[in-house]
């Protein structure tokens, strides 16, 4: 096996991408793995991964990456959202239901306020 080198992990990260849009989580998972083990600072990569594997249905790996981006970047709405999701996913509401307030105050993009159901206004 070569060495990997900074253009051969843009290609596996782009080929990754790619592989997610053509839902192979297991296919990007092998590209990823080599990408977030050559720079595990990359948070892009690590958010990529946490989709793959949210895409998998590997809920607890998702969940340990997606909080590792979140660790990173705690203003990251995608992120939160897909945190929420995961959790959802793994019938934790409660703890998805916060993820999901905390994605659309961050960005108040219609999917993220519709998956944060806060209460309607109560008229007076």
């Amino acid at each position: 096996m070569s060495e990997a080198t900074p253009e051969t992990l843009v290609i596996e990260f782009r080929a990754a991408e790619q592989l997610i849009e053509a839902r192979d989580p297991r296919g990007a998972l092998k590209l990823l793995d080599t990408v977030v083990a050559a720079h595990p600072e990359n948070t892009a990569a690590r958010l990529l991964r946490a989709r793959a594997f949210f895409l998998g249905a590997q809920l607890r790996p998702a969940e340990m990456e997606f909080q590792t981006v979140l660790e990173r970047e705690p203003d990251n709405a995608f992120a939160h959202f897909a945190l929420g999701r995961t959790l959802q996913r793994a019938d934790r509401k409660d703890e998805a239901r916060r993820h999901f307030r905390l994605a659309a105050a961050l960005d108040p993009r219609p999917d993220f306020v519709e998956a944060a159901a806060f209460d309607p206004p109560r008229s007076t």
